[in-house]
């Protein structure tokens, strides 16, 4: 009999590695080590094998060594793939994607496993009125669904004075920047800044971005760069995030963030132990999630940590922006600066998140959301009206794209974002299944073949 290594199973240093999302109970078990004697049957499946040479592969005959009739077939196409019978998880847009014996993906399976992990960064959804400066809170505003919602809430509900800002990006979409003027108009209490990086030192970092990831997606981590010695200079105390919640848990599915990191923010205990050094090294205890700022701000300013490269919790999308905006040292000459002034002053910008679950009344419904900010905020939707996720970028299919291709050929384990996003908000109601699968369809880059948006992002950096 002819065995196979099974498909999306790979021989890297010394170890199986999987690529895909596998069912429970094994969903984050994709890693398998080998002995010498296995790995010298390995590298030359697919044969015939002794009983000799099973015996010594062990356990892994039967999961990831199969008899080559039994090796997987994974679509190339979405009409060919196979569909989670509760959400739009599918194995194609998420090659690799194991279903149980009811038909039901690993999302799905730990919903309520995962209904806790709320947040990476403190959860705060009101806020008091600021006395030592101009403004309450701050938002990185883009013009998209999300942002022009968090902005509503904060300012037009909880009459906050917010300091808006944005960071002008060669590929903003027309419908954000109508939305940006509309919100502009709409809320009198946010006061608007806009800033533009230099084409030249822009199309440096994005040079080195496409060649480490195949794509030019910067943001949000660039942006906080440009902002930081804004929001240092002003004062503000809060800079606040309102991502979505698929958005939050797929930095979990995709092995990104341990549990424990949806939990650390309201760790007593760690945060008196980090202010006990912060005061034997004569520096001002730190408030709630404002080490959260210094930590995010340190790796871009700095690069990332050696610990955290050891560490099997990466964020290559963050690591390879890093070390792309480092080829321009005068951007990161700023952000040092206030980096090291904020933290001996204490005057540091706490980052914390809004739960838009829980000030949306329960559910953070995306056609209910677009409805409000449409009506309040002058918010204009993108022109393909059925896209939900990332709606203020013209190249977002693109980073789709380039995702799902590099995942599909196993030359990276990062799980398009936005497949597991999709996925997630099909499974907790934010997008009824039918429309989920409509997007998909439709809207999401999710291809084999180049799509068109890859030649727009490239023909600004190639200039």
């Amino acid at each position: 009999m002819i065995y196979a290594l099974q498909s999306r199973w790979k021989v890297e240093c010394g170890c199986l590695q999987y690529y895909g999302l596998r069912a429970m109970p094994n969903m984050f078990k994709n890693k398998v080590r080998l002995t010498h004697a296995q790995q010298r049957i390995v590298d030359r499946l697919p044969s015939e094998l002794s009983d000799g040479e099973l015996r010594i592969l062990k356990r892994l005959v039967g999961v990831q060594i199969v008899p080559e009739a039994q090796r997987r077939k994974i679509p190339t196409r979405l009409a060919d793939a196979q569909f989670c019978k509760s959400c739009v998880a599918n194995d194609f847009m998420i090659p690799g994607l194991e279903f149980d014996t009811d038909g039901i993906c690993p999302l799905c399976r730990t919903k309520e496993d995962t209904a806790s992990l709320r947040s990476v960064v403190p959860v705060m959804n009101t806020f008091a009125r600021a006395k030592g400066s101009r403004f309450d809170v701050a938002v990185f505003y883009t013009g998209g669904k999300d942002s022009t919602y968090l902005l509503y809430e904060l300012a037009q509900k909880q009459g906050l004075r917010v300091l808006a800002l944005t960071w002008e990006i060669p590929y903003m979409s027309e419908s954000a920047k109508k939305s940006i003027e509309g919100a502009k108009r709409s809320l009198a209490s946010v006061e608007f800044v806009t800033r533009k990086i230099s084409d030249a030192d822009l199309r440096t970092v994005y040079r080195e971005l496409y060649a480490r990831s195949g794509n030019a997606c910067a943001c949000p981590s660039l942006a906080y760069v440009l902002f930081y010695p804004e929001l240092v200079a002003n004062r503000v105390p809060y800079f606040v995030v309102g991502n979505e919640p698929a958005q939050i848990l797929g930095l979990y599915y995709n092995h990104m963030a341990p549990r424990m990191a949806y939990s650390f923010a309201g760790n007593r205990l760690l945060h008196a132990l980090i202010n006990v050094g912060r005061v034997l090294t004569l520096h001002p205890p730190l408030k709630k999630g404002q080490f959260q700022t210094l930590a995010t701000m340190s790796q871009l300013a700095h690069g990332t940590n050696p610990l955290v490269r050891l560490s099997p919790y990466r964020n290559p999308l963050v690591e390879n922006v890093v070390a792309s905006i480092h080829k321009v040292p005068m951007l990161v000459k700023p952000l040092k600066r206030a980096l090291r002034t904020s933290s001996w002053s204490g005057h540091i910008p706490a980052f914390v998140q809004v739960d838009l679950d829980e000030v949306c009344g329960g559910r953070y419904d995306w056609r209910a959301i677009a409805n409000v900010i449409e009506r309040e905020c002058g918010w204009v939707p993108p022109s393909n009206i059925g896209k939900g996720l990332h709606t203020s970028c013209n190249i977002e299919r693109c980073k789709e794209h380039t995702q799902f291709v590099r995942f599909y050929n196993m030359q990276s384990d990062m799980i398009p974002f936005s497949a597991l996003e999709l996925a997630l908000a099909s499974r907790d109601g934010s997008i009824t299944r039918e429309n989920a699968r409509k997007e998909l369809e439709q809207e999401i880059g999710f291809s084999l073949e180049e799509i068109a948006e890859c030649a727009v992002m490239r023909e600004y950096f190639e200039a």
